[in-house]
């Protein structure tokens, strides 16, 4: 019942990617070289254990190929064409994973997409993206050291990113804006909320933390340097600030996060989403299920659509 579906969405995902193979060369390349985006290369684990976790859900419905879902595949492909032709990475890259998640729905149909919809929402966070909030996060990262700093006694001026102490000068660089530890929390923010949640205030709030929490933290960690500096002289604090905030600093704050969350987990991992014997009872679903074609010949819909595509970057 499955296989031919599943063989249909592997040969239709080929397609996709070979027509998009320049934007997945350079997502690889940034998951697995630039250390902001390094925990990304876990997305595509979490993403499958998730889909995992479905698979007896899965096995009680027949997939039937969903046609309007070739719309999602078009917008996705048209998204990507777009941003390589104004060579705009994160459009193209975007691009290139709806016309992925497109395809799961176009080919397995409506009620697999909501099954899996958690996993397919994870998608998301393949894309590479935080660079555009570096800038903004190095001035709140400035504002929170030099308060700090003042808080502690030790005088100091800043005059942006530039925080000028009896140690010497500090700047808040973008390795030091924490925005490689606001993506990681925010996408295992995500995953934690649609997991052992149940109640959508909770989910907002602990949500809501892995963005604030973070940020927080970055600004103390950063004054911490600053306050050592002092003592030890700010090469060795800076030496010593790269070891803690990277094996150690990070670690800490995740423990206790999860934690403080962890007596109002409401479920287990494998109980996110929905069921289908809830589904059964959705009529506006049955309705959407209506004539339509086999897998096999939706996937040769969609290779037939990534053709265009190429041709269209092509020209």
């Amino acid at each position: 019942m499955w296989r031919s579906p599943l063989l249909a969405l592997a040969a239709a995902w080929a397609a996709l990617i070979a027509v998009t193979v320049p934007s997945w060369g350079e997502m690889l390349h940034l998951w697995w070289n630039i250390d902001t985006y390094n925990h990304l290369l876990l997305v595509p684990f979490i993403i499958g254990w998730l889909a995992l976790l479905k698979a007896g859900e899965l096995a009680k419905i027949v997939p039937e190929p969903f046609l309007p879902g070739l719309a999602l595949v078009v917008a996705g492909l048209g998204l990507w064409w777009a941003g390589r032709a104004a060579d705009i990475n994160l459009v193209a890259h975007a691009g290139a994973v709806g016309a992925l998640q497109g395809a799961v729905i176009a080919v397995l149909g409506l009620r697999a997409a909501l099954l899996l919809a958690l996993p397919l929402a994870m998608g998301v966070f393949l894309v590479p993206f935080g660079d555009e909030i570096i800038p903004t996060l190095q001035f709140i990262t400035a504002d929170i050291t030099i308060a700090l700093t003042r808080w502690s006694g030790i005088p100091a001026s800043i005059d942006g990113i530039y925080i000028d102490t009896p140690a010497g000068l500090f700047i808040v660089a973008e390795a030091c804006s924490g925005v490689k530890f606001l993506i990681a929390m925010v996408t295992l923010g995500v995953l934690v909320c649609f997991t052992r949640f149940a109640s959508w205030r909770r989910r907002a709030i602990f949500l809501a933390a892995c963005v604030i929490v973070p940020i927080l933290a970055n600004g103390v960690r950063a004054w911490a340097t600053v306050y050592v500096a002092q003592y030890v002289g700010a090469e060795k604090a800076s030496g010593f600030d790269h070891i803690v905030y990277g094996w150690i600093f990070f670690a800490i704050v995740v423990a206790a996060m999860l934690g403080g969350a962890w007596r109002w987990f409401e479920r287990e991992p494998e109980e996110f989403g929905w069921t289908a014997d809830e589904m059964a009872g959705w009529d506006w679903l049955a309705r959407s299920q209506g004539r339509s074609l086999t897998p096999p010949a939706t996937a040769l819909a969609i290779a037939a659509l990534a053709a265009i595509a190429a041709l269209a970057a092509m020209l």
